[in-house]
């Protein structure tokens, strides 16, 4: 019976509802077949018809807003342009009752096992080819069957811990998987997000419909993880290819809401079978590896010999024993899209049963059955390479709908499966259910898939009561890949009664166990002092560009000496002040922001937020603002950007090694910026004004006044700038924050003897004490100068 808008209104059904309009013939997640409304969408629908159109389209702004805030995005590519698309988030929740959810449980935690049954057998005995139950080609031939990986048992008995599932709902209105997803599954902090996105705009909708909570999934998996690391401190880790990969964000994301370390490959060393992170104090070791990239990549000793982003000799430490990853290096082998053909088989065999969740019907042209089965139905496929991924809504493997391909492309695909039958698949072209998306105000349907994540705990398989739908942004399935503009929608069980509020945060009354400050990457610690160095680089930058344009707002002349002699000093600093924004000053904010994409594990939201506000407002203005007065406004502008990114970050990062090396950024590049600027304004034959300008960069002069009154003027400047302890702009003043930071680092201090760059910087420090102003000269500032360059390689020497 189809859905009838007569007795929706009958029913009293809210307007919502009773505007929609389901698709003849295929299933419905709202609406059921008989046309009544599905559990829990019904109360889910008049909360949103008694908000009003207005306040749901203002609901869901701040629900897009929230995200672009706390910076979530996806990288697209396309061809060789890539770029970061913000979040493509669906508003409009999946529900899903919780009786149907324990069925989806249970059959994910059966296929699980199954899953982890084949990887076991074919890394091991590999009884299932000597039993005919897998075709041997699929394996040997496989670029996924990593060979070295054979014979190896997992440091933690099993190779599989995190599994994502891509399902869809078939004609019948059953679930049906669609793929496996077993290398580096992604998408469980985006669905992280999701949450968090859709419970801001609905929290009085979500807190009356008794939806499961996703911390607890995650706590369970994070406590496990842990326990396969030993409980050591700082054993498990994260590894991302880095911040150039799609989904880069949710690496970070998930490092920092479970307290792991992110690193990548070039931050980790094998010594003597034992993975070890470079730190700041030294190599530590690390017991799990949670990949986030392909097997045959982690390693280019024994594996992918041209990857760049892996780590020669982690195939002989998980040979040693002494890592574990999660997954098993080769597990990518089981999203192979021809092994979904022979699952059902090696179910009955293994597990004695049939699947709880069948995958979608899949043939193997290699056996001459199914080779029959597909020419003989072949319009009603699809067809793709044997070994590429089981996913056919999402894959860019070559995967073909037979039905859209005029008849010389059908006849030359049939004849090279022909010619090499065992070379390809062919899988059922599913038409998927659709749920309703709001779109204008309204809601209309859309085809949609489940993605679902289970994890191994010391209780067996844990499924995440949610996971994410991908929503098509058109009717055509293949409208739901990410790269083809499809969105991301929260999914909710939602249970008739009261549902457990579940925390990340252990309740416990035992003794606390502190990671140690030294546990910070090196390479972390190098993008930190980087950030602080472009974070101070750009704000002297912005001073001088203020104070020039100030001038020549105020002069109308070009030609003036002291503006010709800023011209002349920014321009082999990259810098060309006659434009108003120039291109220079955006490269270093440039900077600043990549240095911060590095660490996005350690950076809060907030700080990276005021960051990129800062890079936007620049490149608009740079875009829209004229030499001048426009552009004194908008320097002053960035200054008050830069102020509010400084203050974020500053005042609220927790005292431990990173923020140190922050700090030392800043003050190396202070110290310089002001020894650089003083030498050019204090230079014997500088311009008339030279001084009121050096104040001015140097945000001193209401202070030169109460000091010094109106005498003394070059003299005092030098003093107040360069030797003043108490001025935090002077050079004094950032040695002696610099050491100060110095002697706190590991190893900065030992037995009462200074590290290298301490013993530098308070040797720098010292002349500065003893000299007078009437003594300060170009040649003595250069020589400041080169002193904090000297410290900032020191700096690099002993810890990067």
């Amino acid at each position: 019976m189809e859905f009838s808008p007569k007795r929706a209104r009958a029913q009293k059904m809210p307007d919502l509802i009773g505007a929609y309009r389901p698709i003849s013939g295929v299933p419905d997640e709202m609406v059921a077949p008989d046309g009544t409304v599905k559990p829990g969408w019904l109360k889910f629908m008049s909360a949103l018809d008694a908000l009003g159109a207005e306040e749901l389209t203002n609901r869901f702004q701040h629900a897009d807003q929230y995200l672009r805030d706390a910076g979530v995005f996806y990288r697209m590519y396309d061809g060789l342009e890539q770029g970061e698309r913000d979040w493509p988030l669906a508003h409009i929740p999946l529900l899903i009752a919780e009786d149907e959810w324990r069925g989806i449980e249970a059959g994910l935690a059966q296929r699980a096992d199954l899953l982890e049954t084949v990887i076991a057998d074919i890394y091991g005995n590999n009884t299932l080819v000597r039993e005919g139950l897998l075709p041997p080609e699929l394996i040997a031939g496989n670029p996924e069957f990593l060979r070295p990986m054979v014979g190896i048992a997992p440091m933690s008995g099993h190779h599989l811990h995190f599994c994502a599932f891509e399902l869809g709902r078939g004609p019948d209105g059953r679930w049906w998987v669609l793929g496996d997803r077993t290398q580096a599954p992604s998408g469980a902090g985006f669905a992280l997000e999701n949450r968090v996105a859709t419970t801001r705009a609905l929290a009085d909708i979500y807190a009356d419909l008794n939806v499961h909570r996703l911390a607890g999934f995650f706590r369970d998996f994070r406590n496990a993880l842990t326990d396969m690391g030993g409980n050591g401190s700082g054993r498990v880790a994260i590894l991302t290819p880095g911040p150039l990969n799609e989904t880069y964000f949710e690496h970070a994301y998930i490092a920092r809401y479970l307290g792991f370390l992110l690193v990548q490959g070039e931050d980790l060393v094998v010594v003597d079978g034992q993975v070890m992170v470079r730190t700041v104090s030294g190599l530590k070791p690390i017991s799990v590896l949670w990949r986030r990239l392909d097997g045959d990549f982690t390693d280019p000793l024994e594996l992918r010999q041209d990857s760049q982003i892996g780590t020669p000799g982690l195939a002989e430490a998980v040979r040693r024993g002494s890592v574990g990853f999660v997954n098993s290096l080769g597990a990518g082998i089981l999203e192979t899209r021809a092994l979904g053909a022979f699952l059902p088989a090696i179910a009955r065999s293994r597990l004695g049963s049939d699947l709880a969740l069948p995958n979608i019907a899949t043939w193997w042209c290699g056996g001459q059955e199914a080779r029959a089965y597909v020419r003989d139905n072949f319009d009603a496929l699809l067809v793709g390479p044997a070994l590429s991924t089981l996913l056919s809504i999402d894959d860019d493997g070559g995967t073909a709908a037979i039905a859209d391909l005029d008849p010389a492309a059908r006849a030359a695909l049939l004849e090279k499966i022909e010619a090499d039958p065992k070379a390809f698949a062919a899988q059922e072209a599913v038409k998927l259910s659709t749920a309703p998306v709001y779109v204008g105000g309204a809601l209309e349907p859309r085809p949609i898939t489940l993605r679902v994540y289970a994890a191994r705990t010391d209780n067996g398989w844990s499924i995440m009561p949610g996971g994410f739908a991908r929503v098509g942004y058109a009717l055509d399935t293949a409208a739901i890949a990410m790269q083809r503009g499809g969105q991301a929608a929260d999914v909710w069980v939602v249970s008739e009664g009261e549902v457990e509020q579940v925390t990340l945060l252990a309740q416990s009354n035992s003794t606390i166990e502190r990671n140690p400050s030294g546990n910070l990457p090196s390479r972390a610690g190098d993008n930190l002092i980087w950030l602080g160095r472009y974070a101070e680089r750009c704000e002297a930058s912005v001073r001088i560009l203020r104070a020039y344009h100030l001038r020549l707002a105020e002069l109308g002349r070009e030609d003036n000496p002291l503006l010709v002699a800023t011209r002349d000093y920014l321009e082999p600093l990259g810098i060309d002040a006659t434009e108003a924004v120039p291109a220079g000053l955006l490269a270093i904010i440039d900077g600043a922001v990549r240095s911060a994409s590095q660490i996005r594990d350690r950076f809060s939201p907030d700080g990276w937020l005021a960051l990129t506000d800062l890079q936007k407002t620049a490149r608009r203005f740079a875009r829209t603002i004229k030499p001048g007065d426009d552009a004194t406004r908008a320097m002053t502008v960035l200054l008050r950007k830069l102020a509010g990114f400084s203050g974020l970050v500053h005042e609220n990062m927790y005292r431990f090694a990173g923020w140190r090396f922050l700090e030392i950024g800043r003050r190396l590049e202070r110290g310089i910026q002001i020894a650089e600027i003083a030498t050019w304004l204090c230079a014997p034959d500088a311009p008339e004004g030279a001084t009121e300008m050096l104040l001015e960069i140097g945000d001193s002069v209401m202070t030169h006044r109460r000091r010094y009154g109106y005498g003394y003027g070059n003299l005092g400047a030098v003093e107040l700038l360069i030797s003043d302890p108490l001025n935090p702009r002077s050079v004094m003043f950032q040695l002696t924050e610099l050491l100060a930071q110095l002697k706190e680092l590991p190893g900065g201090q030992v037995d009462g003897q200074l590290s290298a760059a301490a013993k530098a910087a308070l040797k720098l420090q010292t002349e500065l004490a003893v000299i007078d102003a009437a003594d300060v000269n170009p040649d003595m500032l250069i020589g400041v100068g080169n002193g904090l360059a000297n410290i900032s390689n020191l700096i690099a020497e002993m810890y990067f």
